[in-house]
Order: structure tokens, then C-alpha cells, then sequence
């Protein structure tokens, strides 16, 4: 098998500083939090605008990468279900997957609403949101 490597472009600051704190999904109570990148990659974030929904993809650095089950969200009574049929951030690769909307932009500083990721979490991409085929 290969290797791969990511590095990270920078961290959330956010409020939540435990998962045990943060929503499930970021569209179920999450704060309003900074992305904070690197001065390095500082050209990668031109043309982002205030309003635009982007994707966040993180590195869900707390997760346990052992885990190959959980009872999804974390619910006793559901069915026990392989992590790829979920979205648990105890998985072998925890990326997150996060679609959020900017609400300012502070030179290397991104306000967006809509992530659950805790204070510290490494971002590794952005990406713009797709909007509806056809429209893109």
C-alpha cells in the first residue's frame, strides 16, 4: 500500500473544546467559529466571499482509528453499523466533511456558521460547496 501524506493548512478556533460538547452535525446547534489558516497558503483563499457555502474537510484528530462499528449517533438502540455506512468521526481515516457558510473574511481568517468541529481541529482542504446540477 502507498503512503499518503496531508499537512495541515491551518486549525478551527472554536468554543467547543470537547466532543462530547459539540452537535452531531453542524446544522444542529454548532457555534459560529474562525478558520485560521496558514500565511503560506494565503493565495489558495482568494476569490472566497462572504455568503459562500464552502466544504471543510478536517482531520477529526481526537477520533479513535481503531473503530470499525459504532450504534449510529452514538444511540444504544440502534443496530450496530460499520463506520462507512455512518458519520462517525471514530473511523481508520477521520476526515470530516463539513458544509458551512462564510460570513467574513479577515486576511487569513474565515467566520463561518455550521461547524461542529472542537477548538484545535486541523483543516486539511476547502472546497467550494456544489450548488444544484445545472446551475454550476
Amino acid at each position: 500500500m502507498n503512503d499518503y501524506s496531508l499537512r495541515p493548512l491551518g486549525h478551527v478556533q472554536s468554543p467547543l473544546t470537547e466532543p462530547s460538547a459539540a452537535p452531531r452535525q453542524g446544522d444542529e446547534g454548532a457555534p459560529d467559529c474562525w478558520l485560521v489558516f496558514d500565511r503560506d497558503v494565503r493565495p489558495a483563499l482568494d476569490g472566497l466571499r462572504q455568503g459562500d457555502d464552502i466544504v471543510v474537510v478536517t482531520w477529526l484528530h481526537r477520533a479513535d482509528r481503531s473503530v470499525l462499528q459504532v450504534h449510529p449517533r452514538g444511540d444504544a438502540g440502534r443496530p450496530i453499523r460499520g463506520v462507512f455506512a455512518t458519520r462517525s468521526q471514530h473511523r481508520p481515516n477521520p476526515l470530516g466533511i463539513h458544509t458551512v457558510t462564510i460570513l467574513d473574511i479577515d486576511d487569513l481568517r474565515v467566520h463561518v456558521r455550521g461547524l461542529e468541529a472542537v477548538d484545535g481541529t486541523p483543516i486539511v482542504d476547502i472546497k467550494s460547496a456544489l450548488g444544484p446540477s445545472g446551475r454550476r
